[in-house]
């Protein structure tokens, strides 16, 4: 699996590369491409890392697991490719937006431009194997998102952790809140939007301005 990541998250992240539950899932991951389509493409599997470097990192927002649609998982999660098909929970984080900082719904999916202001947009298991859901969890994804997660709390100050539905709310643990913003609700897929869970959140306005309060720059969302 090749690791192409920003030199500040591989210097973070040396020691648990080379640890053997990571050896294992290495070799778990490189199996699965050989033999299934698998998303995201080999080189995007990192991608966020690459985006955000940690010395960045003033959001983060959580996913559990890559799309697993053809052509939509492109390492960053909520994301798809700018020639894409908005997936029904990235146009209900879109309309969220919409009433939150009346910013009109975009052209398209791609949310490196979000990356490349500092928020980590980070999946819990970072493949799947093409139409399974959840078909890689359990293989050791979990135990390093959550490495990286912890590092983040330690490494930096004043980040506000975004976390939708009962799967990232469990993360909180791994979180210093004395030294960070944590924001929960429920998840933008349209089971838990329809039901009152996600909209009305204001969870971009309200991150920046609590970002805005520690003297750092918002996001142009």
């Amino acid at each position: 699996m090749n690791v192409d990541i920003h030199p500040s998250w591989k210097a973070a992240l040396e020691q648990e590369f080379d640890k053997p539950y990571f050896k294992l899932l290495t070799d778990y991951v490189k199996k699965e491409y050989t033999e299934h389509k698998c998303f995201p493409p080999g080189k995007k599997i990192f991608r966020a890392f690459e985006l955000c470097p940690l010395d960045d990192v003033n959001v983060v927002i959580l996913g559990q697991d890559p799309y697993h649609g053809v052509g939509q998982a492109n390492g960053l999660c909520f994301s798809v490719g700018e020639n894409v098909a908005m997936p029904p929970s990235l146009i209900n984080i879109f309309k969220e937006l919409e009433t939150d900082l009346n910013k009109p719904i975009p052209a398209n999916g791609s949310l490196a431009h979000w990356a490349k202001q500092g928020v980590l947009l980070l999946n819990a298991t970072l493949t799947v194997r093409a139409h399974q859901a959840g078909s890689h969890q359990g293989k050791g994804w979990e135990t390093f998102t959550d490495h990286v997660i912890e590092t983040v709390s330690k490494e930096r100050e004043d980040v506000v952790f975004i976390l939708w539905g009962g799967y990232a709310k469990k993360k909180q643990r791994l979180i210093d809140s004395n030294k960070h913003k944590i924001l929960t609700s429920g998840h933008p897929s349209p089971l838990s939007a329809n039901r009152g869970y996600w909209f009305g959140n204001k969870h971009f306005s309200t991150t920046n301005t609590f970002l805005s309060s520690k003297g750092k720059e918002e996001i142009k969302w």
